[in-house]
Protein backbone atom coordinates (compact mmCIF):
# COMPACT_ATOMS: atom_id res chain seq x y z
CA UNK A 1 0.00 0.00 0.00
CA UNK A 2 2.70 2.29 0.85
CA UNK A 3 4.52 1.64 -2.43
CA UNK A 4 1.39 2.34 -4.08
CA UNK A 5 0.52 5.67 -2.38
CA UNK A 6 4.51 7.08 -3.45
CA UNK A 7 3.59 6.26 -6.75
CA UNK A 8 0.54 8.18 -6.85
CA UNK A 9 2.61 11.19 -5.43
CA UNK A 10 4.97 10.92 -7.74
CA UNK A 11 2.35 10.92 -10.28
CA UNK A 12 0.91 14.17 -8.49
CA UNK A 13 4.26 15.94 -8.69
CA UNK A 14 4.48 14.98 -12.21
CA UNK A 15 1.04 16.61 -13.27
CA UNK A 16 2.50 19.71 -10.54
CA UNK A 17 5.35 19.81 -12.64
CA UNK A 18 4.25 19.60 -16.54
CA UNK A 19 0.64 19.18 -16.60
CA UNK A 20 -0.96 21.88 -14.33
CA UNK A 21 1.56 25.11 -16.03
CA UNK A 22 -0.51 24.88 -18.73
CA UNK A 23 -3.57 22.76 -17.85
CA UNK A 24 -5.57 24.37 -20.75
CA UNK A 25 -3.79 23.06 -23.30
CA UNK A 26 -3.82 19.57 -21.65
CA UNK A 27 -7.44 19.60 -21.06
CA UNK A 28 -7.95 21.03 -24.90
CA UNK A 29 -5.64 18.06 -26.37
CA UNK A 30 -7.30 15.25 -23.68
CA UNK A 31 -10.34 16.78 -24.92
CA UNK A 32 -9.53 16.05 -29.34
CA UNK A 33 -8.01 12.45 -28.13
CA UNK A 34 -11.06 11.28 -26.51
CA UNK A 35 -12.85 12.76 -29.42
CA UNK A 36 -11.06 11.12 -32.47
CA UNK A 37 -11.01 7.63 -30.15
CA UNK A 38 -14.80 7.77 -30.10
CA UNK A 39 -14.70 8.71 -33.55
CA UNK A 40 -12.64 5.47 -34.48
CA UNK A 41 -14.18 3.29 -32.12
CA UNK A 42 -17.61 4.37 -33.84
CA UNK A 43 -16.34 3.65 -37.38
CA UNK A 44 -15.01 0.35 -36.25
CA UNK A 45 -18.35 -0.72 -35.19
CA UNK A 46 -16.95 -0.90 -31.40
CA UNK A 47 -20.42 0.54 -29.82
CA UNK A 48 -22.58 -2.13 -31.95
CA UNK A 49 -20.18 -4.99 -30.22
CA UNK A 50 -20.98 -3.03 -26.78
CA UNK A 51 -24.59 -3.41 -26.86
CA UNK A 52 -24.23 -7.01 -28.21
CA UNK A 53 -22.38 -8.03 -25.17
CA UNK A 54 -24.37 -5.48 -22.52
CA UNK A 55 -23.62 -7.82 -19.59
CA UNK A 56 -19.83 -7.66 -19.93
CA UNK A 57 -19.94 -4.29 -21.37
CA UNK A 58 -22.07 -3.33 -17.92
CA UNK A 59 -19.72 -4.82 -15.75
CA UNK A 60 -16.44 -3.39 -16.82
CA UNK A 61 -18.19 -0.66 -16.35
CA UNK A 62 -19.60 -0.91 -13.31
CA UNK A 63 -15.89 -1.73 -11.81
CA UNK A 64 -14.42 1.38 -13.73
CA UNK A 65 -16.85 3.48 -11.88
CA UNK A 66 -16.69 1.66 -8.33
CA UNK A 67 -12.95 2.06 -7.93
CA UNK A 68 -12.32 5.45 -10.32
CA UNK A 69 -15.06 7.60 -8.52
CA UNK A 70 -13.94 6.93 -4.76
CA UNK A 71 -10.52 7.43 -5.60
CA UNK A 72 -10.74 10.39 -7.41
CA UNK A 73 -13.23 11.99 -4.87
CA UNK A 74 -10.70 11.00 -2.15
CA UNK A 75 -7.44 12.88 -4.14
CA UNK A 76 -9.40 15.57 -5.56
CA UNK A 77 -12.05 17.16 -3.51
CA UNK A 78 -9.74 18.24 -0.54
CA UNK A 79 -8.27 20.36 -3.27
CA UNK A 80 -11.96 22.18 -3.61
CA UNK A 81 -12.30 22.61 0.56
CA UNK A 82 -11.44 25.69 2.31
CA UNK A 83 -11.28 26.21 6.38
CA UNK A 84 -10.27 29.31 8.14
CA UNK A 85 -9.07 28.69 11.15
CA UNK A 86 -8.23 31.69 13.54
CA UNK A 87 -6.08 31.67 17.15
CA UNK A 88 -4.74 34.36 19.63
CA UNK A 89 -1.15 35.07 19.45
CA UNK A 90 0.50 34.08 22.32
CA UNK A 91 2.33 37.86 21.70
CA UNK A 92 -0.01 40.19 23.80
CA UNK A 93 -1.58 42.72 21.49
CA UNK A 94 -0.29 41.35 18.12
CA UNK A 95 -3.75 41.60 16.04
CA UNK A 96 -5.42 38.89 14.54
CA UNK A 97 -2.44 37.39 12.25
CA UNK A 98 -4.34 37.39 8.84
CA UNK A 99 -7.23 39.68 7.20
CA UNK A 100 -9.62 36.75 7.70
CA UNK A 101 -9.46 36.65 11.20
CA UNK A 102 -10.03 39.92 12.04
CA UNK A 103 -12.25 40.45 15.21
CA UNK A 104 -12.19 36.72 15.47
CA UNK A 105 -9.27 35.64 16.28
CA UNK A 106 -9.36 35.84 20.15
CA UNK A 107 -13.21 34.23 20.51
CA UNK A 108 -11.84 31.54 17.95
CA UNK A 109 -8.60 30.65 20.56
CA UNK A 110 -10.82 30.38 23.53
CA UNK A 111 -9.34 33.59 25.19
CA UNK A 112 -11.10 34.84 28.26
CA UNK A 113 -10.87 37.97 28.94
CA UNK A 114 -9.58 38.81 32.65
CA UNK A 115 -10.79 42.07 34.69
CA UNK A 116 -8.71 44.83 35.80
CA UNK A 117 -8.04 44.49 39.77
CA UNK A 118 -9.00 48.02 41.56
CA UNK A 119 -6.29 49.76 42.52
CA UNK A 120 -4.96 48.80 46.16
CA UNK A 121 -3.35 50.43 49.03
CA UNK A 122 0.55 51.91 48.54
CA UNK A 123 2.32 48.70 50.53
CA UNK A 124 1.25 46.33 48.38
CA UNK A 125 2.28 48.01 44.76
CA UNK A 126 5.34 48.74 46.86
CA UNK A 127 5.52 44.89 47.32
CA UNK A 128 4.40 44.59 43.40
CA UNK A 129 7.23 46.52 42.30
CA UNK A 130 10.11 44.31 44.09
CA UNK A 131 8.73 41.19 41.94
CA UNK A 132 10.91 40.45 39.14
CA UNK A 133 9.65 41.15 35.88
CA UNK A 134 7.27 38.60 34.04
CA UNK A 135 8.78 36.93 30.37
CA UNK A 136 7.38 38.34 27.76
CA UNK A 137 6.54 36.12 24.48
CA UNK A 138 9.01 37.41 21.93
CA UNK A 139 9.25 35.92 18.23
CA UNK A 140 12.49 34.23 18.11
CA UNK A 141 12.71 33.35 14.59
CA UNK A 142 10.37 33.37 11.25
CA UNK A 143 9.98 32.11 7.99
CA UNK A 144 8.40 33.34 4.54
CA UNK A 145 6.39 30.79 3.59
CA UNK A 146 6.57 29.14 -0.06
CA UNK A 147 5.02 26.69 -1.74
CA UNK A 148 6.94 23.43 -3.81
CA UNK A 149 5.44 24.68 -6.99
CA UNK A 150 2.79 26.68 -9.12
CA UNK A 151 0.21 24.20 -7.81
CA UNK A 152 1.17 23.82 -4.48
CA UNK A 153 1.19 26.40 -3.26
CA UNK A 154 1.75 28.43 0.03
CA UNK A 155 2.03 31.48 1.32
CA UNK A 156 2.14 33.25 4.91
CA UNK A 157 4.99 33.45 7.80
CA UNK A 158 6.10 31.05 9.90
CA UNK A 159 6.86 32.58 13.74
CA UNK A 160 8.51 30.37 15.90
CA UNK A 161 7.96 32.77 19.30
CA UNK A 162 9.13 31.43 22.72
CA UNK A 163 6.16 31.63 25.03
CA UNK A 164 8.69 31.09 28.30
CA UNK A 165 11.93 30.10 29.41
CA UNK A 166 12.87 27.02 26.90
CA UNK A 167 8.85 27.09 25.44
CA UNK A 168 7.88 27.47 22.13
CA UNK A 169 4.71 27.71 19.91
CA UNK A 170 5.18 27.69 15.94
CA UNK A 171 2.22 30.34 14.65
CA UNK A 172 1.32 30.45 11.53
CA UNK A 173 0.30 34.04 10.20
CA UNK A 174 -1.52 35.49 7.18
CA UNK A 175 -1.38 31.84 5.91
CA UNK A 176 -3.16 29.99 2.75
CA UNK A 177 -2.05 26.83 1.29
CA UNK A 178 -3.38 24.46 -1.60
CA UNK A 179 -5.33 22.22 0.11
CA UNK A 180 -4.84 18.27 0.44
CA UNK A 181 -5.39 14.90 1.65
CA UNK A 182 -3.34 14.11 4.82
CA UNK A 183 -1.63 17.82 5.47
CA UNK A 184 0.51 17.72 8.57
CA UNK A 185 3.01 20.49 9.93
CA UNK A 186 6.68 20.03 10.80
CA UNK A 187 9.40 21.40 11.96
CA UNK A 188 12.35 20.33 10.01
CA UNK A 189 16.13 20.53 9.75
CA UNK A 190 16.30 20.78 6.24
CA UNK A 191 15.88 24.53 5.03
CA UNK A 192 14.13 24.16 2.16
CA UNK A 193 12.42 20.53 2.41
CA UNK A 194 11.38 17.59 4.73
CA UNK A 195 14.55 15.71 7.03
CA UNK A 196 14.87 14.83 10.69
CA UNK A 197 11.62 16.39 11.26
CA UNK A 198 9.24 16.85 14.08
CA UNK A 199 5.33 16.33 13.77
CA UNK A 200 3.19 19.26 15.39
CA UNK A 201 0.05 17.73 14.34
CA UNK A 202 -2.07 17.88 11.62
CA UNK A 203 -2.66 21.36 9.18
CA UNK A 204 -5.54 22.78 11.12
CA UNK A 205 -6.99 24.97 8.26
CA UNK A 206 -6.04 26.39 4.62
CA UNK A 207 -6.43 29.85 5.89
CA UNK A 208 -5.81 32.22 8.97
CA UNK A 209 -3.99 32.56 11.91
CA UNK A 210 -3.29 30.00 14.17
CA UNK A 211 -0.49 28.20 16.99
CA UNK A 212 1.37 24.55 17.05
CA UNK A 213 3.07 23.83 20.78
CA UNK A 214 6.62 22.92 20.13
CA UNK A 215 6.90 19.60 22.87
CA UNK A 216 9.00 20.74 25.71
CA UNK A 217 12.24 19.89 25.94
CA UNK A 218 13.05 20.30 22.17
CA UNK A 219 15.90 22.19 21.07
CA UNK A 220 14.55 24.40 18.37
CA UNK A 221 18.14 25.52 17.26
CA UNK A 222 18.65 22.82 14.89
CA UNK A 223 15.44 23.32 12.75
CA UNK A 224 15.81 25.02 9.81
CA UNK A 225 11.88 25.17 8.64
CA UNK A 226 8.56 24.99 9.17
CA UNK A 227 7.09 22.36 6.34
CA UNK A 228 3.53 21.78 5.41
CA UNK A 229 3.76 18.03 4.22
CA UNK A 230 1.29 15.51 2.64
CA UNK A 231 2.14 12.37 4.53
CA UNK A 232 -0.05 9.56 2.67
CA UNK A 233 1.49 10.49 -0.50
CA UNK A 234 5.07 11.78 0.48
CA UNK A 235 4.72 15.42 -1.39
CA UNK A 236 5.96 18.76 -0.35
CA UNK A 237 3.21 21.44 0.18
CA UNK A 238 5.05 24.60 1.54
CA UNK A 239 8.54 25.55 3.20
CA UNK A 240 9.06 28.43 5.26
CA UNK A 241 13.21 28.76 6.03
CA UNK A 242 13.93 30.76 8.89
CA UNK A 243 16.58 33.18 8.91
Amino acid sequence: MLAITEELGRFEELFSDVVYPVWPLWLAGAIAAVGVALFFAYRLGWHRWALQHRLLTGGALAIVLAVGIPTGWYTISPLLERETVCEASPIAGAGAGSEKCAGVAMAAAGSTSTATPAPTAAPVATAAATQPPQFQPRVARQGEFQGADDFHYGRGQALLIETGPGEYTLRLENFSVRNGPDLFVYLSTDPGGISDALLLGDLKGTDGAFNYDVPAGTDVSRFKSAVVWCRQFAVLFATATFA
